[in-house]
């Protein structure tokens, strides 16, 4: 039995290979193993936690571009005459828009109109053709805006979305006593 042992360690010696206890290659290379299971483990984490930043980033994103589609910056409304309504747009066509308020500034300008002119969009094509009908009529509306925080393409040039319109009926003044 011992001869069949010595074969064996020749034959290992002669292949450069040693299991002599003086020889260092087993133990280098467990060593090396045992750096590179740490080396795994360490990647691991680090992946790990790499994946959640990441996932943590993305969520982040998703809130802020849902805050920015549907949060509003302010909510009013604006009276005057509608003097332009168009539909237009390259790839994505809103309804576009001006409102003159009408107004006289005054002594700065010598009594001419000042320009009180309101840029705004429309999203739904019912309230784009009640404001094209007041413009065709000449008659002075409220229009009901919401503003947003970004102009973003699919919803017009500017950042007031209008979504109502009231016509202003105007007053007959009291009859005269005589």
């Amino acid at each position: 039995m011992q001869g069949w042992n010595l074969l064996a360690q020749n034959y290992v010696y002669c292949i450069g290979l040693s299991f002599h206890p003086k020889n260092n290659y087993f133990r280098e290379k467990a060593a090396y193993m045992a750096t590179m299971d740490v080396f795994k483990e360490t990647g691991k984490k680090w992946w790990k936690w790499t994946k959640r930043i990441i996932l943590l980033l993305l969520l982040i994103g998703l809130a802020f571009l849902l805050f920015v589609l549907f949060a509003n910056y302010s909510e009013g409304s604006r009276t005057g005459f509608v003097t332009k309504i168009s539909h237009k747009g390259f790839v994505f066509k809103t309804y576009e828009g001006e409102l003159n308020f009408g107004f006289f500034s005054g002594s700065a300008n010598n009594g001419k109109p000042a320009d009180n002119v309101w840029y705004f969009s429309v999203i739904n094509s019912e309230v784009a053709r009640q404001v094209e009908e007041a413009s065709k009529a000449g008659s002075k509306v409220t229009l009901h805006y919401k503003e947003k925080y970004l102009k973003i393409a699919f919803r017009g040039e500017t950042t007031y979305l209008v979504y109502k319109v009231e016509p202003e009926f105007a007053t007959k003044p009291a009859a005269a006593p005589n």
